[in-house]
């Protein structure tokens, strides 16, 4: 979910958008630390001139980050060290197409599969651009399933062991399914709690212990679909409240607890399984609007747009469980 979508005050969304969509020629970003906390430190400081402000993350074996600018239109990969390096460059949609809720090209949710290709979402509002994308290692982008162009494919998760992907869309308010050979979508969930409530719905999205899960940044909630034998949608459970602004989140391995990036409100909750939820990171810990997360072992490796603070994009790791 882009960052900026949290708040939706006029004048706040306003500049937001502007921030997010702006490349800059005031010269490079101010270098932001990660407070004085030993247990949070800052993978990579990113460059906001270039439109390197990060909307969703994945990990590699080797300790590298894969993350979409969204507004670049580029997939890069974030060295341990802090290096990045551009892997493929989205195509520029037609001239007159406008991206719906956003206005510009999109790029949202990454996932990898364990041979290295990279799967990949891409709203423009055209017919030709819109949908899932797929990067095998060495080669170049190619669209392997078309979605509706008045959608806004944002949340991407991967079911390893059925090889299906699933797509949040936040406009439609719809969980799309799709095989990992792309081809027609299939509309897999459309329940009322996916809508939108005045801005976006659908969000974030995962496939954990037999279900898939999706926030819903306007109703602030974590909801749970289970898989039937069918593989058809279950009936969807609400997991979680009064998480404002949630765009996407992370399980943590123990169990159901995750964690969840609340951007505009510069955050990072732990959320347990009852539903209850705590504050365990934030703008002092070198958060700048967080927009995604993805957990290796004890590790959360946090992506940070810098929408609103339009200062230090960024990608953190930290503890799991950071204390706090």
């Amino acid at each position: 979910m882009p960052p900026f979508l949290a708040r939706t005050r006029t004048g706040l969304l306003a500049s937001a958008v502007a921030a997010a969509l702006a490349v800059t020629a005031a010269g490079p970003a101010t270098t932001a630390t990660a407070g004085t906390r030993p247990d949070v430190r800052v993978v990579a400081h990113l460059d906001i001139t270039t439109g390197q402000r990060p909307e969703n993350i994945t990990l590699e074996p080797g300790g590298s980050a894969v993350v979409t600018f969204a507004y670049s239109r580029r997939i890069a990969r974030i060295s341990p060290d802090g290096t990045v390096r551009v892997l493929a460059t989205l195509p520029e949609p037609p001239a007159g197409s406008t991206t719906p809720a956003l206005t510009s090209p999109f790029l949202g949710g990454i996932v990898r599969a364990h041979d290295g290709t990279l799967y990949f979402l891409y709203a423009t509002g055209s017919s030709d651009l819109t949908g899932l994308w797929r990067l095998r290692p060495g080669g170049t982008p190619q669209r392997i399933a078309a979605l509706p162009a008045d959608g806004l494919p944002n949340g991407l998760a991967l079911d390893r062991h059925e090889h299906r992907l699933y797509v949040a869309d936040s406009v439609l308010g719809t969980v799309w399914r799709v095989p990992v050979t792309g081809g027609t979508p299939t509309r897999w969930a459309a329940a009322p709690e996916l809508a939108a409530a005045g801005f976006l719905g659908a969000n974030g999205i995962k496939v954990h212990h037999g279900a898939v899960w999706v926030s819903n940044l306007d109703r602030g909630t974590v909801l749970r679909f289970p898989v039937t034998r069918q593989g058809t949608a279950g009936r969807v459970e609400t997991r979680a409240t009064g998480l404002a602004g949630i765009d996407d989140f992370a399980f943590t391995g123990h169990g159901d607890t995750l964690l969840a990036a609340i951007n505009a409100d510069n955050e990072i909750a732990l959320v347990r399984p009852g539903g209850r939820h705590r504050v365990v990171l934030t703008g002092a810990d070198g958060l700048e609007n967080p927009t995604s997360l993805a957990v290796r072992g004890t590790t959360a490796y946090i992506a940070s747009g810098a929408y609103f603070t339009d200062d230090d994009p960024n990608l953190l790791a930290a503890p799991v469980a950071p204390r706090r």
